[in-house]
């Protein structure tokens, strides 16, 4: 594609890697077929191509974004299908990034979204201010069908029916490995999942501490920033960013550490990217040295499981079918498709995957909250695929679909981590106790 940016836009960092990846786009359209909007809607600016376009005209004339361009953005779930899809290597997370930032400085949106994005922004990342959001939601859950406003309604109900307490297994710590030790590795634990589901940095623990690792939990360490990141708020979403990159570059320059292990794929995508992200920073060899090593969960079980681990897993859940739903952050944003299928098929479950599985669920971080009409027809079609194969159980590797997902089927959704754990001697996952 041909751009026009002119010699002193592309002195800026930003402009300088949009005008990259314009430049490699060939209006081929093979984006299209799997982009979960333009399927639902069947807009041609609800698609990467179409986006592209806007993109292109909104920033080489940097003009002040409209609100034509702003609403098809927004639409975007950043799910990342059209990378997987483009021909031409199309890095459009990088385009769309610089988008979403350059419509948070230069657009001036009405007061009431003003005010959503600020709460969301101001809770979200934070342990404690969102369990007590979600205590408060839980309370005016029932009254949700009043409120006139869909995505105040979509607040409400993403409340759980139950908050667990708070685990200390997730303050700053070292866990001992129960057999000679192999990785050292840090554990991100993360903020919106230490609100929602304790039991997934729990398991991931006793698992990787069984298989011969420490794990640290390091002091200063906490969101990864996505949450703001994707709504373009990037002094707040690189202040998340770069508290962990001196959290764990502390790690590595003491003890060390072989892996930065991170266990929602929404935050993996993001830490992968902080060595783009912080480029031009003075925290750019240190962000790079965090990418580098940053891996997710199942990245570091595949080297960890063997034969001898699961050798009684069959016995202990008696061949359970699985159905595995590929979170769009982890088959899209890390290009992980068979890690977490294959560990659960070695541990003795019967895995089967859903039609369509490349399409994302409708969650997308805080999508599913600010764009709840095509978030819920997603999610629909998501859970009817999963529920055709009859599963016992779903399985998944991202916390916002666990939820999303499970607000919409009966059937027990857990982390992939929570069955592997359960499979190598661990409890039995919560969630499937209750079922």
């Amino acid at each position: 594609m041909q751009t026009t940016f002119t010699p002193e836009q592309l002195t800026k960092p930003d402009f300088a890697r949009s005008n990259e990846v314009l430049r490699t786009c060939v209006h081929c359209g093979f984006c299209t077929a799997t982009c979960p909007t333009y399927q639902v809607l069947g807009d041609e600016l609800d698609s990467p191509r179409g986006r592209i376009y806007l993109i292109k005209d909104m920033l080489e004339n940097e003009r002040k974004p409209d609100a034509k361009t702003v609403k098809h953005i927004d639409r975007c779930l950043s799910c990342l299908a059209c990378m997987t899809t483009c021909p031409s290597g199309v890095h459009y997370m990088h385009l769309v990034d610089h988008a979403r930032a350059y419509i948070e400085e230069n657009y001036d949106r009405p007061w009431h979204e003003r005010a959503l994005r600020w709460t969301l922004a101001q809770i979200l990342p934070y342990p404690t201010r969102f369990r007590i959001a979600l205590l408060l939601a839980k309370i005016g859950k029932p009254f949700a069908p009043l409120i006139p406003d869909a995505r105040l309604q979509a607040m409400l109900e993403m409340a759980p029916k139950t908050i667990p307490p708070v685990s200390r297994n997730d303050d700053p710590q070292s866990f001992a490995p129960e057999q000679p030790r192999k990785k050292r590795v840090a554990l991100m634990t993360g903020c919106a999942q230490k609100a929602l589901n304790t039991d997934i940095n729990d398991a991931t623990i006793r698992l990787l501490t069984r298989l011969g690792c420490e794990v640290v939990v390091a002091e200063g360490a906490g969101c990864c920033g996505a949450l703001t990141h994707h709504m373009g708020k990037v002094d707040q979403s690189h202040g998340s960013a770069a508290a962990n990159i001196k959290a764990w570059a502390r790690e590595m320059d003491g003890d060390g550490l072989d892996a930065i292990v991170i266990n929602t794929s929404g935050c993996g995508t993001t830490v992968k990217d902080y060595g783009h992200m912080f480029r031009n920073d003075a925290l750019a060899d240190d962000a790079a040295r965090v990418s580098a090593i940053a891996k997710d969960v199942s990245e570091v079980l595949v080297d960890l499981v063997d034969e001898a681990s699961v050798a009684e897993a069959r016995t202990i859940h008696g061949g359970k079918k699985v159905a595995y739903h590929a979170a769009c952050s982890l088959q899209h944003g890390q290009q992980i498709k068979t890690h977490p299928k294959t560990l659960l098929k070695a541990a003795g479950f019967d895995v089967v995957e859903p039609a369509n599985s490349h399409l994302c669920c409708g969650s997308a971080g805080t999508y599913n909250l600010m764009q709840p009409e095509i978030s819920k027809e997603l999610k629909s079609r998501k859970v009817a695929s999963l529920e055709a194969k009859t599963p016992d159980i779903i399985a998944a590797g991202n916390i916002g679909c666990m939820m999303q997902i499970g607000s919409g089927t009966d059937i027990p959704i857990v982390h992939t981590v929570e069955l592997l754990d359960w499979a190598t001697g661990g409890p039995m996952p919560n969630a499937l106790k209750s079922s």
